[in-house]
């Protein structure tokens, strides 16, 4: 792994990180998508992202999140709902639950998915994928009480 790598890692792991980036990062990463047509996301310099869009859960609006994803093979994604290892659920999740369609921007491209949040055997081993993929994922489940929530997207 690259120096650069193992430092961004570290740094994305302290508590200071948490606090800072759920409110720096989106917004930061909405403004860039949207200048740039949806071709280039800031923080896919570290990892892969997709922009969400979900139906709010409470509100009934469109919700568009940018998010840190791990494609998978077959065009899918998985998505982790770390919340960069802070207490509560991540909103996007909760829309997600109670409306699983919904679209990614995906380089540049809009694409209809279907979200299902993995449970049992299935969520154990999209985990270990996820921890090879980002091992701060580990810091933040150890964390928080909560078991971090992964949804496998899949197109429609």
């Amino acid at each position: 792994m690259p120096r650069g790598e193992r430092w961004i890692q570290k740094v994305s792991a302290t508590r200071t990180f948490a606090r800072v980036a759920p409110h720096v990062i989106p917004a930061l990463d909405r403004a860039v998508h949207r200048l740039t047509r949806g071709k280039v996301l800031l923080s896919a310099r570290m990892l892969p992202g997709v922009v969400l869009t979900a139906t709010g859960a409470r509100s009934g609006l469109p919700r568009r999140t940018p998010l840190a994803c791990l494609p998978e093979e077959g065009g899918g994604w998985l998505l982790v709902g770390s919340n960069f290892g802070r207490p509560g659920h991540p909103a996007w999740t909760g829309n997600l639950l109670k409306n699983p369609e919904a679209e990614v921007s995906w380089r540049g491209r809009d694409i209809p998915v279907r979200a299902r949040l993995l449970t049992g055997e299935e969520r154990a081993q999209a985990w270990r994928a996820a921890l090879a993929f980002w091992p701060p994922y580990a810091t933040y489940q150890a964390r928080v009480a909560r078991e971090i929530r992964l949804f496998r997207l899949e197109r429609r």
